[in-house]
């Protein structure tokens, strides 16, 4: 039997020989035998290896895997491609996203292989925030495939060939996932979505931050009715911040986040507005993970500080307490 990390071949319907990894993540999303983690790696405006080294270390001890950014909320920073050769390099398990605002399916299908020829397996598609988002709003859209699309570009890249049908040689098995956002209107339009994605190839589902828990309640109730929470991992975003105004600037400025004033307004009063947002993020956390269906969780850290690596431990998450969770966790079966 392989081992984790250690490569297998075997051949499609067709005849075309790939290359199967098996990971410690990709397994992990196949079982869910333990709530999975995964964070947002910093975007980079230059320097070198070292300079990813740090932030890796960060991260490394306490989470099973990490997303690489393509150009997020429509700012220009070091490629995805790179960034996420360069993680898998010093060991930690980069998730390449990819988004359809910036590139044609030739350059995506080119940017996903050349990926793969480093080694890169994981993979999450996202459209992409609008370009008026950004800092050079006077860029040109592409868009010329949707979320769901990507999604499917990918699987068939995973199984051995390219969207026009020509083969791949010695192609890598992928772990595709997808984004939605439980918070944005109609709810079973949201539900829907992530259904098509899961049934496009998505095997993980990454869910968009929002701060009102009814309405993650009742996007993770219909992904367990319709099979989602069965079919992928089901992982909410919380968000390590240090003030009111980090809550006010994605409320005003950042698409799809909706901060209510009485979030903010706990912050703002708080004695310790940086420790009383710690502790709203852990309350997010352990009111995601105590939904049956969630499989984990997807941490963004605005803190830059240690409270990643206080968060899985206060919640006994993460590659280091693999053996369980303090939290309730159900897995839909």
């Amino acid at each position: 039997m392989d081992q984790p990390g250690e490569r297998s071949r075997s051949q499609d319907a067709h005849g075309v020989e790939g290359i199967g990894v098996v990971g410690a993540f990709d397994e992990l999303v196949a079982s869910r035998e333990r709530p999975i983690v995964t964070a947002e790696f910093p975007s980079m405006d230059g320097g070198d290896l070292d300079t990813v080294a740090e932030a890796v270390d960060r991260f490394q001890p306490y989470v099973d895997a990490v997303n690489i950014t393509d150009n997020p909320a429509a700012h220009a920073h070091a490629s995805n491609v790179s960034m996420a050769i360069a993680v898998k390099q010093l060991g930690l398990e980069p998730i390449m996203q990819v988004v359809c605002r910036d590139k044609n399916r030739l350059a995506i299908q080119a940017d996903v292989v050349g990926a793969q020829m480093h080694g890169v397996t994981s993979f999450c598609a996202l459209t992409g925030d609008d370009v008026t988002a950004g800092d050079e709003p006077e860029a040109r859209r592409v868009f010329d495939i949707d979320g769901p699309q990507l999604v499917a570009i990918m699987r068939t890249l995973s199984d051995g060939t390219y969207l026009s049908g020509r083969s791949l040689k010695h192609h890598r098995e992928l772990l595709i996932g997808a984004v939605e956002n439980p918070f944005a209107p109609p709810a079973h339009v949201r539900v829907r979505r992530a259904r098509m994605k899961v049934d496009s190839g998505a095997r993980f589902v990454q869910l968009q931050i929002g701060y009102e828990p009814e309405k993650l309640e009742a996007f993770v109730e219909g992904c367990v009715d319709n099979g989602v929470c069965r079919d992928a991992a089901v992982l909410p975003t919380v968000i390590l911040t240090k003030s009111a105004g980090a809550l006010r600037f994605m409320e005003s400025s950042v698409p799809g986040i909706h901060v209510p004033g009485d979030v903010i307004d706990r912050i703002a009063s708080a004695a310790d507005p940086l420790e009383e947002s710690y502790q709203l993020a852990r309350e997010q956390a352990a009111h995601a993970l105590s939904l049956s269906g969630v499989a984990g969780i997807h941490i963004t850290d605005f803190r830059h500080d240690d409270s990643v690596h206080r968060l899985v431990h206060d919640l006994r998450l993460g590659p280091a307490f693999s053996t369980g969770a303090t939290t309730t966790h159900a897995q839909t079966a």
